[in-house]
């Protein structure tokens, strides 16, 4: 990666990958590692964290700026100029993760089970920084890592829609934030870089019952700045007829805390009473939270949050060498 800010994510223990993708191993993969408790996304939906690959296929481009992202902010593009190969990109993050988890092997608290698991990941999280449906062969890495065996988490701002109407094949899970319960709100915390991303983003909304795979909206949470606005939420809630809905709060961490203050994290009373108050707004059901992560999930039907692998009718992976 030829790229002024390699230096930061290097520093940042982020695995490059070509000119433009990445992956990162995330604190609760660590965690789950080493015996301790893995992501929510294991709570809510049985994904588990030692066989997650966090990555992303557009390290240092989106179309948002936002002031509640902990990750680096270095965004100067809106497009790709040269565009690695999808299983190139596939490929390579999975030897990339494989050697950032390289130094558990020797680690006492690993056991030899949790490091063979480790070693045959299951899922692929494509959210680790920028905006991923900004790589125009995105349906392509998708069908690959289905093929391979992987199901798929994606997550947008929703700023693209056109990109999503024609995604082929999508992902077992499609996330859309949502952060801003009005334009005014949506452009001071999001900072979007292009001109009708307001526009854009309730275009998403109105498309989403249309795609046809799980879908997720993500409310991430900011005290003072976006919440509670319940009624604004509930609007977008229902035009998205999202499956779930994460209330997620927002944590002072990361590139974060330049922007905001340690008063702008919610507490998880705070999250659970919005999550209780959009469930009834909607006739959806408070299914589960996570309180050290300060998120909370709201599901349609409850029964249908965990993933029932079997049914996906994905291969076994495939083993990939170092």
């Amino acid at each position: 990666m030829d790229n002024k800010y390699k230096a930061i994510y290097t520093k940042q223990h982020y695995g490059l990958v070509g000119k433009h993708s990445a992956v990162k191993v995330c604190h609760w993969t660590k965690s789950e590692m080493t015996g301790g408790e893995g992501c929510y996304k294991g709570t809510f939906y049985g994904i588990n964290s030692h066989q997650c690959i966090q990555m992303t296929p557009v390290v240092n481009a989106c179309t948002e700026n936002c002031s509640f992202c902990w990750r680096f902010n270095g965004f100067e593009s809106m497009r790709i100029s040269d565009e690695d190969d999808p299983e190139f990109i596939l490929e390579e993050s999975i030897k990339a993760h494989k050697k950032l988890l390289s130094g558990f092997k020797g680690n006492p608290k690993v056991s030899r089970e949790k490091w063979e698991e480790s070693q045959n990941p299951k899922h692929i999280a494509i959210s680790l920084t920028g905006e991923p449906t900004l790589y125009t062969r995105l349906g392509e890495f998708i069908e690959l890592a289905t093929r391979r065996g992987f199901s798929t988490f994606l997550v947008t701002n929703g700023t693209l829609p056109s990109v999503l109407e024609r995604l082929d094949p999508l992902p077992t899970q499609l996330y859309v934030t949502v952060a801003g319960p009005n334009r005014k709100i949506f452009n001071d915390l999001l900072n979007p870089t292009i001109g009708n991303a307001w526009e854009n983003f309730n275009r998403t909304l109105e498309i989403l019952p249309s795609l046809s795979t799980r879908k997720v909206i993500r409310h991430t949470l900011v005290k003072d700045v976006n919440m509670p606005y319940i009624d604004e939420y509930a609007e977008m809630d229902r035009k998205a007829a999202p499956d779930f809905i994460e209330c997620k709060g927002y944590v002072h961490v990361g590139q974060s805390i330049s922007r905001l203050t340690t008063e702008n994290m919610p507490s998880h009373d705070m999250i659970m009473d919005f999550s209780r108050k959009i469930s009834e707004k909607l006739g959806y059901v408070f299914t589960s939270d996570r309180k050290e992560s300060r998120v909370a999930l709201v599901s349609k039907d409850p029964s249908r949050a965990k993933l029932d692998f079997n049914s996906l009718n994905i291969p076994a992976v495939q083993a990939v060498s170092v």
